[in-house]
């Protein structure tokens, strides 16, 4: 999951959903109903876990799984690779387009840099800094220009290291990754870098090419922008280890051409061009790659689908497009567990509904979300519910309350009681649950 989402929206993830009624009813049946559910919910999963059922999303499947000998298999796509688009090709120099610099820039590819002189370089890094591979570049992540650092091995730091400096401040260091199969081999070189949004999230992401060896590989960084963590960058192994497998040759303008058909995020001719790049990138990176299946929904009220994918029962992310522009808005959130049994949505409403169940059910909170003018999914309204008489205010169902369990409900906004009319203001009408439900051949057949 990104970070930064989940971190904000962690309440979220833990939302309790029921079937939708054609009517708004009375909150006491409504709250009622969910938590009845939620206790069968309870016992489901225990048999599950009986059954040797997995409920964590994030513990994936084995690595033979998600990486057969078939390179093809695990992308379920052709590893037919497209002509990269002009402003894909690889520069010695950093290349920005007007519109979003900071999101988009090819940098060197087997070249020494022309915009930065060596000696100034390592009298600002240091001797070990490699000079041919640094560059000032724009990250959204921060405000102004930052140094982008890449470290040879030396006597006082014997791994390679790469670091973003500002003013002389390291902002970040990012994670070393290495394949398992190069493991004992030593650094030789990094032979490209380019730093653009590989995963429709409106951050800076970071991709390289570097060799171990005789060995060449490409490592993929995730970046994060969160509003209340530090700013990280987080290695892609799944994505890094098909990318290594099945480009050929492995170069950063041959890596961005076959992840999107030659198509930059913002040039997309139609959503079926940007969705299927989506699809493509969504395949290569998730170790569940053949259990992965997608679905087209109207949320908002334009004619426009969203694409949804991710793993029936486990999690699901959701984009959607605007003016040759895809956008992500849900990314991986999980449900099937923690008292969540999935979102629901309301055709052509923008209106997400979730619901998340404490103490198994004494406390509801139902969340309401739609899409924003800047293409995120805002909190609209999140409602809680006390399905017990909390006589002592602490919150909690203690054990002399127990017994007030589904026989008192009152709920709460904004710590004000609402009343049944004013909940209803929020419901959109007809909620039906999002689902994933083609594959990835039913998906490019459908949106040829």
């Amino acid at each position: 999951m990104s970070g930064s989402i989940y971190r904000k929206h962690s309440n979220i993830y833990m939302k309790f959903t029921r079937q939708p009624a054609p009517q708004p009813y009375p909150r006491s049946m409504r709250l009622f109903s969910a938590a009845l559910y939620f206790i069968c919910l309870l016992l489901l999963a225990g048999a599950l876990t009986a059954c040797g059922q997995e409920t964590n999303p994030n513990s994936g499947v084995s690595a033979e799984k998600a990486q057969p000998e078939n390179p093809e298999d695990s992308s379920g796509i052709s590893q037919t690779t497209d002509t990269p688009s002009p402003g894909d090709s690889p520069a010695s120099q950093e290349i920005l387009p007007p519109e979003n610099a900071s999101l988009d820039s090819t940098l060197s590819e087997n070249a020494p840099s022309e915009n930065n002189n060596a000696d100034d370089l390592k009298n600002k890094f240091g001797e070990d800094c490699i000079t041919n591979q640094t560059f000032e570049v724009e990250f959204s992540q921060y405000e102004g220009k930052v140094y982008f650092v890449p470290f040879a091995p030396s006597q006082d730091n014997p791994d390679f290291h790469i670091q973003l400096i500002q003013d002389g401040k390291v902002l970040a260091e990012i994670p070393q990754y290495i394949p398992e199969y190069l493991a004992g081999e030593t650094f030789s070189s990094l032979d490209a870098v380019s730093f653009y949004d590989i995963n429709y999230d409106g951050t800076t992401d970071i991709l390289l090419i570097e060799t171990y060896g005789s060995t060449s590989f490409a490592a993929v960084y995730y970046g994060e922008r969160s509003e209340y963590y530090e700013k990280n960058f987080f290695p892609q192994e799944t994505l890094s280890e098909n990318l290594t497998r099945q480009i050929q040759p492995l170069t950063v303008s041959e890596i961005r051409s076959f992840l999107s058909y030659g198509k930059k995020n913002g040039d997309f001719s139609n959503y079926q061009e940007a969705y299927l790049a989506i699809s493509r990138l969504c395949t290569m990176e998730d170790p569940n790659a053949t259990d992965l299946r997608f679905n087209l929904i109207y949320f908002d009220d334009d004619e426009i689908p969203e694409l949804v994918t991710g793993v029936n029962g486990y999690y699901m992310s959701l984009y959607t497009f605007q003016d040759k522009t895809a956008y992500r808005l849900m990314d991986h959130w999980g449900y099937g567990a923690m008292g969540n049994a999935g979102y629901e949505y309301s055709p052509k409403k923008n209106s997400l509904r979730n619901y998340n169940a404490d103490y198994a059910g004494a406390i509801v909170y139902t969340t309401y979300m739609a899409i924003d003018s800047q293409h995120f999914l805002e909190t609209i309204a999140q409602i809680e519910t006390f399905n017990f008489d909390d006589v002592n205010g602490n919150g909690v169902p203690d054990e002399e309350e127990n017994d007030s369990v589904g026989n008192y409900s009152i709920s709460y906004l904004e710590g004000e009681e609402i009343t049944d009319e004013e909940w209803n203001a929020y419901e959109a009408g007809e909620y039906v649950f999002i689902e994933t439900v083609m594959s990835l051949e039913e998906l490019m057949a459908e949106l040829q």
